[in-house]
């Protein structure tokens, strides 16, 4: 929820989404402007080098914060004077907005294309958000005591459904894919690759919307319950990593170098994220919030006015980004088609595209500076405008 509010637990969850918007913004950069982004995966042990796994594992915890603070903001958009009835038709009717903008606008963003016909289309992160919002819309009538345990049990348990392939299911093998295991299928002349399917992502957003209630307690009180659930969660995610036997597909295994044993003990799965890689980003986001509820923030604060309008600095940073990504390139190459061509980090064709194609970390991280100290301005003049204009709902989000 982006509300011009100057209570702390609602400030804390602003901030911490402010905060974790910045995060994933390098990652963004990363993709579009890093040469090692173009030939191999920053989390690959046998490739990668101490910083580019770090920058890459810091946004691990951007997904996960962003759909568990959706469904805190879903809380306080109800607390807000609504009924159940209109809390449901809003998180349907801005579902759907947000899958609607993740094939069209975001598509266009990212690769520069509108054409279905013969295309890949990714279903992501406004894909996860949009079809959590979708399911949510109906579980909020469940009561809190029985929804919190049920989307605890579906964060926990879920990694059982990992042996199950969806070619089980025949012809509905994409269902499966929706729901539980990344793949690709066809629909009306496209190619849909879901990269978040829905589960346990609709089970993390209705676990926010459950801790909405106990952010609603004194002070003291639900600091306390914040920093014990978010040390109980951080326990469990290096006991349960370290027995090494449930909570992600992949197992954590010794490395030439001690180091790197520490980095294969923290890469945990992703997509769909693992019980343990929900504990190891979670755990440390419930500290942050009772960390962030003892402070107060002026309206102007970074943190704040990105974590206000975190929908409209999403595409507008992304585009900036790409934007930058090809002038930069140009500069360095000239005039050529591959430029507007999605890079090798997004499915683009290697064999298109310079062998040293992108920029070192160094200069990623000097770029992603820049793109946000550059959106800065522009999202605080979208956060005021925002205040006095309450129709602009189609560039926002809970």
């Amino acid at each position: 929820m982006e509300k011009n509010s100057g209570s702390a637990r609602i400030q804390s969850v602003d901030a911490l989404r402010g905060a974790i918007i910045i995060i994933m913004a390098l990652d963004h950069v990363r993709d579009f402007t890093n040469i090692s982004a173009m030939s191999f995966l920053p989390t690959d042990l046998t490739r990668t080098t101490l910083a580019l796994f770090f920058t890459r594992w810091t946004t691990h915890f951007c997904a996960p914060v962003f759909a568990f603070t959706a469904g805190i903001g879903a809380f306080f958009w109800y607390r807000h004077g609504r009924t159940l009835p209109q809390l449901s038709r809003f998180l349907l009717t801005r579902g759907l907005w947000l899958i609607f903008l993740e094939v069209t606008v975001l598509r266009f963003v990212l690769f520069f294309q509108w054409n279905w016909k013969g295309g890949l289309i990714i279903l992501t992160v406004f894909w996860m958000l949009g079809l959590s919002m979708v399911a949510l819309a109906a579980l909020v009538h469940l009561p809190t005591k029985i929804l919190a345990p049920l989307s605890l049990l579906v964060i926990a348990a879920h990694n059982l459904l990992d042996p199950i392939v969806p070619e089980r299911f025949g012809r509905f093998a994409w269902l499966w894919k929706i729901l539980h295991q990344q793949g690709v299928f066809p629909f009306h002349d496209a190619l849909f690759a879901v990269a978040y399917p829905l589960v346990p992502w609709v089970a993390v957003m209705a676990a926010g919307f459950c801790l909405g209630t106990v952010l609603m307690w004194e002070p003291e009180r639900r600091r306390r319950f914040l920093l014990r659930a978010g040390l109980a969660l951080s326990l469990a995610f290096v006991v349960l990593r370290a027995w090494n036997h449930y909570g992600d597909p992949d197992k954590w295994s010794h490395q030439p170098t001690a180091l790197f044993t520490v980095l294969s003990f923290l890469n945990t799965t992703k997509y769909p994220p693992s019980l343990i890689l929900l504990l190891m980003t979670l755990g440390p986001a419930l500290l942050a919030l009772a960390f962030l509820d003892r402070r107060t923030f002026s309206f102007s604060n970074p943190l704040i006015i990105f974590g206000r309008v975190p929908f409209f600095f999403f595409l507008f940073h992304l585009l900036f980004a790409h934007v930058l990504a090809i002038i930069l390139s140009a500069f360095r190459y000239g005039p050529h088609r591959f430029l507007l061509l999605p890079p090798p980090s997004l499915g683009g064709s290697r064999d298109i595209f310079p062998a040293d194609y992108g920029f070192s970390l160094l200069v990623v991280y000097v770029i992603w500076v820049g793109v946000v100290a550059i959106s800065y301005p522009i999202c605080r003049w979208y956060a005021d405008l925002k205040n006095r204009r309450r129709d602009l709902w189609w560039l926002s989000y809970v």
